[in-house]
């Protein structure tokens, strides 16, 4: 199992702190040898000259004695201090190794020099300075060093893990609280100013999520709610219509007649229920327009004549402006410009015009009719949605799915869509810049 980050948070201050106070340790001892070492060297040197003006003139062994007693007048004085000398050919005039210490636990330092320095290559004198209570010192540092490291490290240790507590404590809010997000709760909110600057962020993408999923859930509760009653009429009307025509023997041409009458339901269904997996199909990806060459003018003159007949019962005029090109599904474009124009048709007013404006990258389907308002808009191409606020049970063969098909058609190409209500005039907007080019 792997330790939890407040943990290894806690283990990372504890090895830098450690990894610190060892450096530190070492500097500051390191510094201590070399301070003591040229406090040796000072105080060497300037006991040197003296033994070397007090030896002067002793070129061997058999005058070493008659300078003897001075010499360890001096040393006395000094009993941390200790003399050696040594003819040309190494053999020992006199030695006399510093007191203070036992000889063996004793710590030495020397300082060799020339007796007479006219004559490096003659007789040599050293001077030994016990440097045992300088080791003592330097001991009791080092051992002062591992203490405060283990010691730095244990606290820090501990400081660590309550700061990493105290830091995390905002994600344990944010676990918590998408611990408690459910179906009933989606409403819920993380206070992201709360939050240091460095979660703010992560704060507000998961109510951005949240969001998101809120409306994703309102749209599906709506849309299961909106197909139950769509299906529901229809589904009603042909139970009823059954039972009642096998309630008492009929005659022929009455079954026939009931029989008409439950096929135009069962075909209005079976168009809905395609409908319906057209947009769950366009929802996941797998709407494929079979992208061909088209001359999008031939497919709305085609069009307009097929629906020339119903607008010249009402006195509409068609019309159709420019050209344009482009590489899209034909079968898919037709069904967006024949839902668009059935729409116009629908809601125009007896003696106006249908106007359908072609242009490089985009086409728009204009009628004049009663507005829109401009809260509805957003909603126009939601599933099942009218703009008229009362349904009309068992009546119509729209289901509200036109506008949604049109706007999961256009995106699987590339392009989107939009809806202008102003100055009389309804206008439906596609844009295509995905796709323009032949």
């Amino acid at each position: 199992m792997k330790p939890s980050l407040a943990t290894r948070l806690s283990l990372l201050f504890a090895a830098c702190t450690a990894a610190v106070s060892l450096i530190a340790g070492i500097v500051f001892n390191r510094a201590s040898e070399a301070h003591f070492a040229e406090l040796d060297h000072q105080l060497m040197a300037g006991k040197l000259a003296f033994f070397q003006e007090t030896l002067a003139g002793v070129t061997n062994a058999a005058q070493v004695p008659s300078r003897e007693a001075e010499l360890r007048g001096e040393l006395e004085r000094h009993p941390d201090l200790g003399l050696r000398l040594t003819g040309p050919d190494g053999s020992r005039w006199f030695e006399r190794l510093p007191s203070a210490t036992g000889t063996e636990t004793a710590a030495y330092r020397e300082l060799p020099a020339p007796l007479d320095p006219q004559h490096p290559d003659g007789s040599r004198l050293t001077l030994i300075l016990d440097i045992t209570h300088h080791q003592h010192f330097l001991q009791r540092v080092q051992r002062l060093i591992w203490l405060t490291m283990g010691l730095s490290a244990l606290a820090t240790a501990l400081l660590g893990a309550w700061a990493a507590r105290a830091s995390l404590r905002p994600l344990r809010r944010i676990s918590a609280t998408a611990a408690h997000v459910s179906a009933q709760s989606l409403t819920t909110r993380l206070d992201s100013a709360s939050f240091p600057v460095e979660l703010r962020g992560l704060a507000d993408e998961l109510n951005a999520m949240l969001a998101r999923l809120e409306d994703a859930f309102q749209r599906l509760s709506g849309f299961s709610a909106d197909i139950a009653h769509e299906l529901r009429t229809p589904l009603t009307g042909l139970l009823t219509q059954t039972q009642v025509v096998l309630a008492r023997p009929r005659t022929l041409e009455d079954y026939r007649e009931a029989l008409h009458g439950n096929l135009e339901e069962l075909q209005r269904l079976t168009a809905m229920v395609n409908d319906m997996l057209l947009l769950a199909k366009a929802d996941h990806g797998l709407l494929a327009p079979d992208r061909q060459p088209l001359e999008l003018a031939a497919e709305v003159d085609a069009l307009l004549e097929f629906y020339a007949p119903l607008a010249e019962e009402r006195s509409i005029r068609l019309e159709r402006e420019g050209e344009m090109q482009l590489r899209g599904d034909r079968g898919m474009l037709r069904r967006v410009l024949a839902n668009l124009l059935d729409n116009a048709l629908r809601f125009s007013a007896d003696g106006t015009a249908i106007r359908i404006r072609l242009q490089p990258g985009s086409v728009s389907v204009e009628n004049q009719g009663a507005p829109i308002a401009v809260e509805r808009l957003p909603y126009l191409f939601e599933r099942f949605y009218r703009t008229d606020s009362a349904r009309r049970e068992g009546h119509g063969e729209h289901a509200g799915l036109g506008l949604a098909i049109c706007r999961s058609i256009v995106r699987a190409h590339g392009g989107e869509i939009r809806c202008e209500s102003n100055d009389g005039w309804t206008r439906f907007i596609i844009e295509f810049p995905a796709i323009s080019a032949p």
